[in-house]
């Protein structure tokens, strides 16, 4: 299972959706599924656009962990 990050990278740098909507150019709608995790994929052009507006690693923004893995 792949673990999506944004909310936690968000948390720390102190953004909400709309901040990072202005910063990357994407629509409010797909970031809030990332944040949520309740998106069933991710084009690479959004996952750019994220990585530069948060200054971070495709790593720092997903994660794939064991479904039985349950201390994540």
């Amino acid at each position: 299972m792949i673990k999506v990050h944004l909310s936690r990278i968000m948390g720390e740098k102190k953004l909400k959706i709309a901040d990072v909507a202005r910063m990357t150019g994407l629509h409010r709608n797909g970031i809030t599924k990332l944040y949520n995790e309740e998106t069933d994929g991710i084009k690479f052009d959004t996952l750019e656009k994220l990585c530069k507006a948060l200054d971070c690693e495709i790593s720092d923004l997903l994660e794939i962990v064991d479904e039985n893995d349950h201390s994540k």
